[in-house]
């Protein structure tokens, strides 16, 4: 989600030029467009295909039994966590002195990798390996899509394309750290993965694989793993599953559900396709504005530093704030960025709040409908951890398949959706992880002293929530097994003390399980999904809401 673009001309198309045609300067083609097409154009993997017999034709393929299936998030000591951005480049020099180094990729919001976040939602004392005493049973897994091309109308496009127009119509030079823009075209696609996006699904498909393959064992059937219609989104569960099962097993070894995702259909890992108030002016656009604000006021001493380079062009913040986002989206796409070793530190950290604004308000704790939007997939979660089928369809909820129990399963010892960043940041709100909205609300003017809603954190590309289902030791001194439930964000174990019965803190994120189920049953109650999502209302003015329902006068 994106700020508004504020005092920009509406450009629903970046303007192609032939790249040979005579220019007046070199800047008359930066901005341009270029695109490459592969395979290439007539050619088909089916033309020689007799020449080429598969692996089941050919034969010989040696020994082939298989080991013990794996389960990492029980016996390694730091269970495989994720703390690096392999192979793409981002530059970190300029930042390292005689503190510690700052990588910008950590300030990117939703728009950079996941990362393992340690204790940063206030359980420093716990990892994602499983606790001593402990015995996994199930496990619960909600990941966003890969790294992705901008979405349609987003600032880079709308950037490069008054970039092009300019140099067509008066012309203009860059100079100095700009300079680059002489020669720069804009080489994205649009929403599709990207190659390294397509390698973060996978990656996680092999890891989650590694930690707990064991419940493979445990299955009776084919398991469902669950996605949306969106091109990046069944790539991103198709790469997962190539992770998880392997070539060419994964051909055989899962049900590959993929929802409808488009206006009018119900289904919760796209929510906001039928929750009116999340696309509209009653209670869908205050993330923007409230990011937009911020954006005029970090950015503008960058504008004037860095208009002196550019001649002929008007620099204005939510250019330069395009600028930063073009070093997210070309280091993601391309593998690095020119545009990232223009900013300072305390302009990206910048440019991480404007995302967290962008979400406090728009996806999470202070939306007035961001829990209502998530309510559906929360039910979902109490259905499979109950087995009990779902019945009443009030929500975003489909119907169709949630009643059936074959494309709604209820018994599998893994469950994987993958959904989007804004989904992931309504299902937490929906959930009440309170912690993460501990210092809300946000002010739109500055970053406030103990910043505690990171959307980089919450929800980046192939952010990952698991619950996992545990069977572990009553007490330190009573080695009975009792059943408890913990959820892990991103590596991270988030406190349960949000929901009603898990109040009471545990130092690795535990809750009973019948409490856990009970609190969820609820929370799920007091969110009225068609108030939040029909109802004419006024959101207050300053926005209070810190648990992403609106509240009752």
């Amino acid at each position: 989600m994106w700020p508004r673009l504020y005092n920009l001309v509406a450009l629903s198309c970046i303007f192609p030029r032939v790249l040979g045609a005579p220019r007046e300067s070199a800047s008359s083609f930066a901005g341009a467009t270029s695109s490459d097409v592969f395979p290439p154009h007539g050619a088909t993997v089916t033309q020689y295909e007799t020449y080429f017999p598969d692996a089941e034709q050919v034969g010989f393929p040696g020994p082939t039994p298989t080991g013990a299936e794996p389960q990492a998030i029980a016996t390694a000591p730091v269970a495989a966590l994720n703390l690096a951005h392999y192979p793409v480049v981002v530059q970190t020099s300029q930042y390292s002195g005689a503190g510690s180094s700052f990588d910008p990729i950590y300030s990117w919001g939703n728009l950079g990798p996941w990362y393992s976040v340690g204790g940063a939602f206030g359980l420093p004392e716990t990892s994602p390996q499983i606790p001593d005493g402990c015995d996994l049973e199930q496990v619960h897994l909600l990941f966003r899509h890969g790294a992705r091309y901008p979405t349609a109308g987003e600032a880079p496009s709308v950037f490069a394309a008054a970039l092009h127009a300019a140099a067509d119509s008066t012309g203009w030079s860059a100079s100095g750290p700009l300079e680059f823009l002489n020669t720069w075209t804009y080489k994205l696609g649009e929403e599709v993965l990207t190659p390294y996006g397509r390698s973060l699904p996978f990656n996680l498909g092999v890891a989650f694989r590694v930690k707990y393959g064991s419940l493979l064992n445990d299955f009776t059937s084919i398991p469902v793993f669950r996605t949306t219609s969106e091109n990046r989104m069944v790539t991103s569960l198709s790469n997962f599953a190539v992770g998880f099962f392997g070539v060419p097993d994964y051909l055989t070894s899962y049900h590959e559900e993929i929802i409808i995702e488009a206006n009018g259909y119900n289904n919760t890992l796209a929510p906001y396709e039928t929750c009116t108030n999340a696309n509209n002016d009653v209670g869908g656009n205050i993330g923007g504005y409230a990011s937009g604000n911020w954006t005029q006021i970090y950015l503008n001493k960058t504008t004037e530093r860095l208009q002196p380079y550019m001649s002929g062009f008007n620099l204005t913040a939510d250019y330069v704030y395009a600028m930063q986002a073009l070093c997210t989206y070309e280091t993601v796409a391309l593998g690095y960025s020119a545009f990232c070793g223009l900013f300072t530190e305390e302009e990206w950290r910048g440019f991480e709040y404007s995302i967290d604004l962008s979400f406090w308000y728009g996806q999470g704790p202070g939306s007035p409908n961001a829990a209502a939007r998530g309510v559906g997939w929360a039910q979902e979660l109490l259905a499979r951890l109950t087995k009990t089928p779902i019945t009443k369809f009030d929500t975003n909820i489909n119907g169709t398949l949630d009643g059936n129990n074959i494309t709604f399963p209820l018994d599998q010892p893994i469950f994987a959706d993958a959904t989007h960043d804004v989904v992931i940041a309504n299902i937490v709100t929906a959930l009440n992880f309170t912690t993460l909205a501990a210092n809300g609300p946000l002010p739109w003017d500055r970053i406030p002293v103990g910043q505690t809603y990171h959307v980089q954190q919450i929800a980046p590309y192939t952010s990952n929530l698991v619950g996992q289902v545990l069977s572990c030791p009553a007490s330190a001194t009573n080695s009975t097994k009792e059943k408890y439930i913990r959820f892990l964000l991103n590596d991270g174990a988030v406190p349960l003390t949000g929901l009603a019965h898990c109040e009471t803190p545990n130092k690795d994120g535990l809750c009973l399980y019948d409490n856990f189920v009970q609190g969820l049953k609820e929370r799920i109650a007091e969110i009225d999904y068609d108030y939040d999502c029909f109802a004419n209302y006024t959101i207050p003015v300053p926005d209070t809401i810190v648990d992403g329902r609106m509240p009752r006068a």
